[in-house]
């Protein structure tokens, strides 16, 4: 520290310690201007994952960093904003419990509130990794009970218990490789990617093109409607994604998907003449 970063650091015979002789940043001397603004731009983008640990443990490490050198651009840092959105609800006890067992390998045991179904059931789970995804928190890993992989929403688990017991981590843990190439968020499903085919009308058309959806999508355009076509296997978001764009988006493949999307707007007109 002394040679490398002039440190004023000293030696106390009497205690057989070192020790600074004067106030010593080691952040502020180890980083520019430029990055100290530009981690505080992160930490503007950061505000999406408010209401968790990971946003405060950042938040906190980027204040650590930054000092008065961003100063003079404060109301420059103004003119970046993230819209605000709904806060993410996490039990911070629980979030903590998880992060001991990802470290450690260990198998938890819970009870959980599934999303279709009501009744709380006992799980006994191989923790592979947290997910944040659009304001919820994920726990992806392996349920014991299902012999398969599974998510489960952090909110809905209860009395989370770290058993003695520990798991092998498999290589290929990362939930993104499960999404067959579709980008999605937090959902995976259980088979194979299928190919599918979306027409986009109106002021969709623009929305469509401005993101990368899947990692083959392949978009044509014709006077009528853009169409994009690729392939995944979160089937059940894409039906969401279609229908969050109305009158403006149609599927066309696979015929399943069509049936679905054909169904929910029945009984989405059934509401209107109730």
């Amino acid at each position: 520290m002394k040679s490398r970063f002039d440190a004023p650091i000293e030696y106390d015979a009497k205690k057989r310690g070192y020790y600074y002789s004067a106030n010593f940043d080691i952040p502020t001397k180890l980083v520019s201007s430029e990055k100290l603004i530009a981690l505080s731009y992160a930490k503007k983008l950061l505000v999406q994952y408010e209401g968790t640990p990971v946003y405060d443990e950042i938040s906190n490490v980027i204040e650590f960093l930054i000092d008065s050198k961003t100063e003079n651009n404060a109301h420059f840092l103004e003119r970046i904003a993230v819209p605000s959105r709904a806060k993410i609800l996490l039990n911070q006890k629980n979030w903590k419990l998880l992060l001991v067992a990802l470290n450690q390998n260990s198998i938890i045991e819970f009870d959980y509130t599934g999303r279709w179904k009501s009744e709380k059931t006992h799980r006994r789970v191989h923790p592979y990794q947290l997910l944040i995804d659009d304001g919820v928190c994920y726990l992806f890993g392996f349920s014991e009970e299902r012999k398969a992989e599974r998510l489960f929403v952090i909110s809905r688990m209860e009395k989370i218990y770290i058993t003695k017991d520990t798991f092998e981590l498999p290589e290929d843990f990362e939930f993104s490789s499960r999404c067959k190439g579709g980008r999605f968020g937090a959902f995976k499903g259980n088979g194979k990617a299928e190919k599918v085919k979306v027409e986009f009308y109106d002021d969709a058309r623009e929305w469509v093109k401005e993101r990368i959806w899947a990692d083959n999508q392949k978009i044509e355009e014709d006077e009528y409607a853009t169409t994009i076509t690729f392939s995944s296997n979160q089937t059940h978001e894409v039906l969401h994604w279609i229908l969050s764009q109305g009158h403006n988006a149609r599927p066309l493949e696979p015929e399943w998907l069509v049936d679905k999307w054909k169904f929910h707007i029945k009984q989405m007109s059934k509401l209107i003449k109730s």
